[in-house]
């Protein structure tokens, strides 16, 4: 029994660590199915569309019947919070993203990408969601973690280096080199506007976590969020299409690559990933999230290999190896920040309790505490812990009040 409830207490710590870590393999796929498709001629507004149609539908049904009955009702504040996720999150990141990605190349692209986490932890800390105080530990781990994980990005992108021979790439013939002449063929001016297209893609990716975290705490049917974000992402994205593009035939779809490149997208890297990123987000934050989308940069390069035999270069390994040490260095300050919170919430339980018994108790969490190098507040350290107790006498209530519950 005590073996089952160690694996159990070690497999809740790892859930958000294995849900963030399949959810990049997730993009890692989508990555590539949706390139193949963009090659073949499809238009990035109308995958835009198809792809949250697909997302809406997939979850939809779970959100009709697994939070019927505690759905919250919609204020107009929180509806506004809706559509601009969905602003955020299906228009503007996705199809800037992609208007970046035909101006620019790929590896620039997926490099840039790689500023979410900095922009992220930039964004949470001007709206006071995350807090950084330069004399601890656990918030210089983050910064510097942060600045390396960006400059491994750009070492990835800037230098290239020689080829790598893997093993399973020895015997693969890959004879299409049209990368330096579509390199060529992309101008100085071309390149400073898909430049700027990616980053304002990633801040709007960035805004969308930041977004999504203040929307959660009102609105907390995690299921009935991403239907909404979805469907109204889906709606704003065929009014932009409409606008944009206007050839009847560039929404002809078949069973095709196309038809996988919308359903996947669709239903794992929106629906779900929406999901389970809302999910995480609520119990260890929007940096957290963003931490590991480097990472995906290097799924896809391991995958490129396998199945397009793309060719590895000793300047991605350098870069792959800064961005996991970058990755390491701010999951190690949010774990410890994790810690410290936990541990302050477990005193007050400890002395509600009462009694000599729970002296002992206390003291053993204030070891633990410091055993673990944890920082308590001066005002929390100061404190003498008083036992409570409690007495059950009968209290003249005083008579109550209707009072309308703030609808903001």
């Amino acid at each position: 029994m005590e073996g089952q409830g160690c694996f159990g207490s070690f497999f809740q710590r790892c859930k958000p660590y294995i849900a963030m870590i399949s959810l990049q393999f997730g993009y890692a796929g989508m990555n590539i199915i949706t390139k193949v498709s963009l090659n073949r001629g499809m238009s990035h507004y109308v995958l835009v569309v198809y792809r949250h149609a697909f997302a809406t539908a997939a979850i939809a049904p779970f959100a009709l019947v697994l939070e019927r009955k505690v759905r919250p009702k919609i204020t107009f504040p929180i509806f506004m919070q809706l559509f601009v996720l969905g602003l955020l999150g299906p228009v503007i990141d996705q199809n800037f993203y992609y208007a970046g990605l035909k101006f620019t190349s790929p590896t620039f692209s997926c490099a840039m990408s790689n500023m979410l986490p900095a922009m992220t932890f930039v964004m949470a800390v001007l709206c006071r969601m995350e807090k950084l105080d330069v004399k601890k530990i656990r918030c210089q781990a983050k910064v510097v973690g942060t600045v390396v994980t960006v400059a491994g990005a750009m070492l990835m992108t800037l230098y290239k280096g020689n080829v790598i021979n893997l093993v399973w790439s020895e015997h693969m013939h890959h004879s299409q080199s049209n990368s330096p002449a579509q390199a060529a063929g992309i101008s100085d001016k071309d390149w400073v506007t898909g430049s700027i297209l990616l980053i304002i893609a990633t801040l709007a990716w960035a805004s969308f976590f930041i977004l999504q975290a203040v929307t959660m705490r009102k609105y907390a049917a995690h299921l009935s969020l991403t239907t909404l974000v979805c469907f109204i992402g889906t709606l704003q994205s065929i009014v932009v299409t409409f606008v944009m593009e206007h050839r009847p035939s560039v929404w002809t779809i078949g069973w095709d690559m196309n038809l996988l490149a919308a359903a996947y997208a669709g239903i794992v890297s929106s629906s779900i990933a929406y999901y389970v990123q809302g999910l995480v987000m609520q119990k260890r934050g929007p940096v957290f999230v963003t931490a590991f989308s480097p990472l995906m940069m290097i799924i896809v390069a391991i995958m490129g290999s396998f199945i397009l035999a793309e060719k590895i270069y000793v300047g991605g390994v350098l870069g792959a190896v800064l961005i996991v040490m970058g990755l390491y260095s701010v999951l190690w300050g949010k774990y410890k920040e994790y810690k410290e919170k936990e541990a302050i919430e477990e005193i007050p339980e400890a002395v509600k309790e009462g009694g000599d018994h729970n002296n002992g108790r206390i003291a053993t969490v204030m070891e633990d505490i410091e055993a673990n190098g944890i920082e308590m507040p001066k005002n929390e350290t100061n404190r003498e812990f008083v036992p409570v107790l409690a007495i059950s006498a009968p209290i003249p209530q005083p008579p109550m009040i209707a009072v309308e519950t703030p609808k903001a």
